[in-house]
């Protein structure tokens, strides 16, 4: 048993709700997505955003396709006010879109608001008060009456208020903050008491938000309290019902989806999950989730690397290299056994030809979100052959077979293990070319002609050993299988091919060709690879370039008679 101080602690009380029907429910449709990057967001920053960096981030908001963004707190912030201030003087504010404004539920804070928004074409008016048991214990010493009053205060000069401004059309909004810490029941009492100032109507909606402004409890225990609350609202028919899902205990993504299971309308989030603490939900993956799933996402994530270039200017913060979707490595393999899996996968779609997406390890394709397979597999000392040869093929065009790869994966390991790093890729084509391609020694193959036809086909193969031109000849097979018995008859030792490959490649105007062969050599079996414009000659470099790795033992019967 551990020394940690759990006596300190409270488990989360499960809510009661025997007949939940969420965990049944399948997400078909994308929630309405409303980004807090502006106000939550910015407010959580060490160094919170100037105007242009807060311009900078309203336009990707909009080039992704949001359609609610919160613009600020305003009545809290002169930089937040005049931003608002500024996107409706200067109409940076597309038709389509509507701003969104926070306030305390204080007069002095609501008047402002209202200052902050007069002249735009439609904004929600987010009004909030904390509601949760500690909150109204420790920080406000009031009663269920005296919380409910300053919420209907609030709603009363919100109303009042929008009313005086006819030229816009204010949409509001109800936030019963901390709500994850506060009675379901008490909950339902204060969102229906705003509710009746409010008088809203199915065709004039409410949003009513309820956040976890401090995630308290596993997610399920989060759609309960969803659920509960769609199931015993009234008037459930006139409410945007809306959460606003914290990262404390890592969970907000799937808090948010069960939340839509649960009855969720809309979801509040950030790019990335940035802000308060451990951050808010994160709206990209929650929407790349849905995409995963055939669901669309109604955002424009077709390029990933801008967004998070953006979001990373912009709040002067990384986003980390594990981040789903859009981490520098969420796309890539180390591991042996996942390249190899990754390999076959995009064999296996290639010869398939199908719409479907399908490759072990991947969730989707990297490039519906504007990323490259490039990166996809990388190699270190956990990687094997797979990875060694992807990256051969898909990099440089060498098609190495299974059995080289293996020999090869195993020199490339040895590297990974001195640097204790990862191997780049141009480090592994070297290694490769030094090692087995035209590879340069006792025998080097300068030409080759064939005579005859069928059995009487005679091979002259014009080579130099060690410098000196010989003329090696061998009757019938193929070039390279001729060669290699040229080599064996000549210089006394068993001879043979045991594996031979090859095919195009279009990486310089000098190798139209690769070729590769295990060839044994008395007990030794070599590999050797060989590049060269024409077929023939790159099969019978691959030959010459195995012995040279071969070397054999007796050095003097390397020099043969000329024939």
């Amino acid at each position: 048993m551990s020394t940690m101080p759990i006596h300190k602690y409270k488990p989360f009380q499960p809510i009661h709700l025997p007949d939940r029907r969420w965990p049944s429910r399948v997400i078909e449709s994308a929630p309405r997505w409303c980004s807090v990057d502006l106000r939550d967001g910015n407010q959580a920053l060490v160094e919170p955003m100037g105007p242009e960096r807060k311009l900078r981030m309203w336009h990707e908001l909009l080039r992704m396709g949001f359609k609610e963004i919160e613009v600020g707190f305003p009545s809290a912030s002169q930089p937040d006010f005049d931003f608002v201030r500024r996107i409706i003087d200067e109409r940076l504010i597309p038709d389509d879109v509507t701003i969104q404004v926070l306030t305390q539920a204080r007069a002095e804070l609501i008047e402002r608001t209202f200052e902050a928004i007069r002249g735009a074409r439609r904004a929600v008016v987010h009004l909030y008060n904390s509601t949760s048991t500690l909150q109204r214990r420790v920080v406000f010493g009031l009663d269920r009456a005296g919380i409910v009053d300053i919420a209907v205060r609030g709603a009363r000069l919100v109303k009042e208020l929008a009313a005086r401004m006819p030229e816009t059309e204010v949409v509001l909004e109800y936030s019963p903050e901390s709500f994850t810490g506060t009675e379901l029941d008490f909950a339902k009492e204060i969102c229906e008491a705003v509710m009746d100032v409010w008088q809203p109507s199915p065709s004039r909606k409410i949003i009513l938000n309820l956040p976890a402004t401090v995630e308290m409890a596993t997610p399920n225990v989060y759609a309960d309290q969803i659920e509960w609350m769609h199931r015993n609202l009234k008037q459930r028919d006139c409410i945007a019902l809306s959460v606003h899902p914290h990262n404390d205990r890592g969970t907000a993504v799937a808090a948010a989806e069960l939340a839509v299971m649960a009855g969720a309308d809309r979801v509040e989030g950030t790019l990335f999950g940035n802000g308060e603490r451990t951050g808010n939900v994160d709206l990209v993956t929650l929407a790349l989730n849905l995409f995963s799933q055939g669901v669309d996402p109604e955002l424009e994530l077709h390029d990933v690397q801008a967004i998070k270039e953006t979001a990373e200017h912009c709040n002067r913060l990384p986003v980390h290299p594990r981040h789903p979707y859009v981490g520098e490595l969420v796309y890539t393999a180390f591991s042996g056994s996942h390249q190899d899996a990754i390999k076959k996968g995009f064999k296996a779609l290639r010869e398939r030809g199908g719409a479907a997406w399908e490759v072990p390890y991947l969730p989707i394709d990297p490039q519906d979100v504007g990323r490259s397979y490039e990166a996809v597999i990388r190699v270190n000392s956990q990687s094997g052959k797979s990875g060694v040869a992807y990256l051969l093929e898909h990099e440089y065009g060498y098609a190495v077979p299974k059995d080289l790869a293996i020999e090869l994966s195993q020199a490339v390991q040895r590297r990974a293990e001195r640097t204790e790093g990862e191997v780049q890729k141009a480090e592994i084509l070297a290694i490769f070319e030094r090692e087995y391609v035209n590879r340069g020694g006792p025998v080097r193959v300068v030409g080759h002609r064939t005579s005859g036809q069928g059995a009487a086909e005679r091979h002259e193969f014009q080579v130099q050993i060690r410098g000196v031109p010989h003329a090696l000849c061998a009757a019938g097979q193929s070039p390279a299988q001729a060669f290699a018995s040229a080599l064996s008859r000549h210089a006394g030792i068993a001879v043979a091919i045991e594996e031979h490959a090859a095919h195009a490649i279009d990486r310089s105007a000098s190798a139209g060709s690769a070729a590769y062969v295990a060839l044994s050599i008395g007990r030794k079996r070599s590999f050797g690879a060989g590049t060269h414009p024409d077929a023939v000659m790159a099969s019978l470099a691959a030959v010459a370039s195995a012995w040279n790795r071969a070397r054999p033992a007796e050095p003097a019967r390397l020099t043969l008679s000329a024939e």
